[in-house]
């Protein structure tokens, strides 16, 4: 609890979130590492097959991303009011639910992979790798869902280099494994596929290692608090809502990729590359947003609403700071990026006709981005739901007027009044929390 009433300061913000950034910066060279080894193969069916596969599984362990938020807000808030066995239990509710919905996940693998495919459908060379790779890696699902909550529960004790050790030591395990299964015993496919399941593996026991305070309180395997009803219920809540609002986010994002692909091939390319500023936005201002999580969290736990104001304040301030950044960058080097993602002129040109939408993106998209942190650190998940299906609607809406009139301009648009609609609805119910908090 010491920690939790330390005073907010600017360097305790950029403790937690620094990490988180470095952690996020990590990731996309294990998908360039994994491209790169099967590319020396020198067939095209295994780089598509490693590249399908891992976006299935990607998208379904998406799912669970429920488990890493509810896990922060719920971890966060009993941190804050000193409830320690409160905190160990979490951690112990967060790994059963990771690992039975990994092994559900297992058990169900074949009318999902079959569903995938049917959605996305691929030559039969590269579906039959694919499905030996996923086969292979979906074994490691319960790692990979338990380290959600993993991850959430030391979030919410502030540990976020606990959280990069556990990224770096994961993907360079997997960098290494896969340049030696693959490049050295020419595994191929299949050699990716084992290298990501003992990566996994191996960070989630990593992971259990750095959170073994936990298990010295005896409270992680009190039953009977760890499946108390109205606990569990309250949990189930939280995690019910936060699900419900990220596949709304998600609709918003998949319907945006299948309204542009009716502008053609090089339309879709170009939005696809400037879908990766927005990657970019998200993975800077994550940091800032866990921040909240955490600082939000335990201050609710503490009936605190004067802390609460000041994690909001602080945390925000920052991701307006990193925000702003990054609309210089993408506003000055904006073609740079462009030029370095795609090497058609045809695409690079088309790109560039909507890079101004990529510029005010982080500007108008920040509010979101932090009040989501702020309200997750709340559990206000229903708060989220809800705001999320008015920011949905004026997505729809948008898209209906505009683009049959503008075209992809249109499109882009639309995809920014979500943005705004977000940040303003829950904006606006703000108060709502702190009154909660004096409550």
């Amino acid at each position: 609890m010491a920690e939790a009433a330390r005073a907010i300061t600017h360097g305790r913000v950029l403790r937690i979130a620094l990490p988180i950034l470095i952690s996020n910066a990590t990731v996309p060279v294990l998908g360039l590492v994994d491209t790169g080894v099967v590319g020396q193969m020198g067939l095209a069916a295994p780089i598509g097959a490693v590249g399908i596969g891992a976006i299935i599984l990607t998208a379904i362990y998406w799912i669970f991303g429920f488990l890493r938020m509810g896990t922060t807000g719920l971890a966060s808030q009993a941190h804050g009011a000193g409830q320690t066995g409160e905190v160990a239990a979490l951690l112990t509710r967060a790994l059963i639910i990771g690992l039975s919905a990994g092994m559900i996940l297992i058990l169900l693998q074949r009318p999902l992979f079959d569903l995938a495919f049917l959605l996305s459908p691929a030559s039969a060379e590269v579906e039959t790798l694919a499905r030996d790779y996923m086969a292979i890696r979906v074994w490691s699902g319960p790692a990979m869902i338990a380290l959600f909550g993993v991850t959430g529960w030391m979030i919410a004790l502030e540990r976020t280099g606990s959280v990069l050790a556990v990224q770096v030591a994961m993907n360079g395990l997997n960098i290494v494994l896969d340049l030696w299964f693959v490049l050295g015993l020419d595994w191929g496919v299949t050699g990716v596929a084992w290298a990501t399941f003992i990566a996994e593996w191996s960070g989630l026991a990593l992971g259990l290692w750095l959170c073994r305070g936990a298990f010295r309180v005896p409270a992680w395997r009190d039953w009977p608090r760890v499946f108390d009803p109205v606990r569990l219920r309250r949990m189930a809540s939280v995690n019910r809502d936060i699900l419900l609002r990220s596949l709304m986010l998600e609709a918003v994002f998949v319907s945006f990729l299948f309204l542009g692909s009716d502008f053609g091939d090089v339309t879709l390319a170009a939005n696809q590359v400037l879908l990766q500023f927005l990657h970019i936005t998200a993975n800077a201002l994550d940091g800032f947003a866990f921040a909240a999580e955490a600082l939000v969290g335990q201050a609710v736990g503490r009936r605190d609403a004067g802390l609460l104001r000041r994690g909001a304040a602080l945390t925000s301030l920052w991701g307006v700071i990193i925000a702003a950044g990054l609309a210089v960058v993408f506003w000055a080097g904006g073609g740079m990026i462009i030029d370095l993602l795609a090497k058609a002129p045809e695409v690079q040109e088309a790109a560039r006709v909507y890079l101004g939408y990529m510029v005010l993106a982080p500007l108008l998209g920040v509010a979101a981005w932090m009040l989501d942190g702020i309200f997750i650190g709340a559990t206000r998940a229903d708060e989220m739901r809800n705001m999320m299906v008015i920011s949905l609607g004026a997505y729809a809406v948008t898209a209906a007027l505009l683009v049959p009139a503008i075209g992809n301009h249109g499109l882009w648009l639309a995809l920014l009044v979500s943005f705004v609609a977000r940040g303003v609805t829950l904006g606006l119910r703000y108060p709502v929390v702190e009154a909660a908090t004096r409550g």
